[in-house]
């Protein structure tokens, strides 16, 4: 998965419900329109990004092979987490030399 992809994917704010949703379970594609108030085709085109972007993947139920069921991709948020962990590490260095050349001044 590539970061870059997973961050557009998610830059929509229908595609981050639509994952919320699938956090919670499984859902068919017109499931997640009905719950989002979106038609099909727009639907549709929210799970295609959200499928490059590697979040999302879809399976077809034994009994009946045209019928997709989407769920979250196992591991596909852990580059996105990494990367948040190390940018929150890195402004807390550097907001913590900021305080510390501030009070070094006025000190």
């Amino acid at each position: 998965m590539s970061l870059d992809a997973a961050l557009a994917a998610l830059a929509d704010p229908v595609r981050r419900h639509a994952v919320e949703l699938l956090g919670q379970k499984p859902r068919r594609a017109g499931e997640l329109a009905e719950a989002l108030g979106l038609p099909a085709p727009a639907m549709s085109r929210h799970l295609r990004i959200l499928k490059q972007g590697g979040l999302v993947e879809e399976t077809h139920p034994e009994f009946d092979a045209r019928v997709r069921i989407y769920t979250l991709k196992s591991g596909a948020m852990d580059e996105l987490k990494s990367w948040l962990a190390a940018t929150e590490a890195m402004w807390t260095e550097q907001l913590a030399a900021f305080k510390a050349h501030v009070e070094g001044r006025t000190g």
